[in-house]
């Protein structure tokens, strides 16, 4: 077992552990259907986060050239998938009375939270990619979002124009960036 091998276990519980979140509280919703009011913006954060599960799995391969660790390295490359676990764990209600789940209300009781967790995210990919590849172009889009996150975080705009402009820039970044980065997304 190489130490790569060994690290690498951890971090994919932790991935596993935020997308069965993610599942359950899908199938939580699809078993409880009639009492369920969709919001699309918040349908399209649980999509949005689901994928970053997935990208930080698929990232996470990128260190199998490291042939050694520190724990200070491995608890610092742990923190991402801690906070997409914490993210995914509070993008679904729970302790849901018998009355309607209304997924719009739920969102705007907890975007802040959403949006904190986004923004601590982006700080540590930035640092992460900074630490193992070096500061990348495409972090310049990462920085605005995360501004744009502060900004509506901050002075709690509950404008629904302002989060659905918001969904809708996350999902463009995350097909833009599949895009430009096609030929990176490759496992050898």
């Amino acid at each position: 077992m190489t130490p790569f091998d060994y690290v690498s276990v951890l971090i994919s519980i932790i991935l596993g552990l935020g997308i069965t979140q993610i599942m359950t509280g899908v199938a939580d919703l699809v078993h409880q259907w009639n009492k369920v009011k969709l919001y699309w913006p918040h349908l399209l954060w649980i999509v949005l986060v689901f994928i970053l599960h997935i990208q930080e799995w698929w990232e996470t391969y990128q260190l199998h050239d490291f042939d050694e660790w520190r724990l200070p390295t491995f608890l610092f490359l742990s923190l991402y998938p801690v906070t997409l676990f914490i993210l995914a764990r509070i993008l679904f209600p729970f302790n849901v009375q018998d009355g309607p789940i209304d997924l719009k209300e739920f969102y705007y009781a907890n975007f802040r939270k959403f949006f904190i967790s986004t923004m601590i995210l982006t700080v540590l990919s930035i640092a992460s990619n900074i630490i193992v590849r070096g500061f990348m172009g495409d972090q310049i889009i990462q920085i605005s979002l995360f501004c744009i996150l502060g900004l509506v975080t901050i002075k709690n705009y509950r404008k629904e124009w302002v989060h659905q402009l918001i969904a809708i820039a996350m999902l463009a970044t995350f097909i833009a960036g599949f895009i430009v980065n096609w030929n990176s997304w490759i496992i050898k």
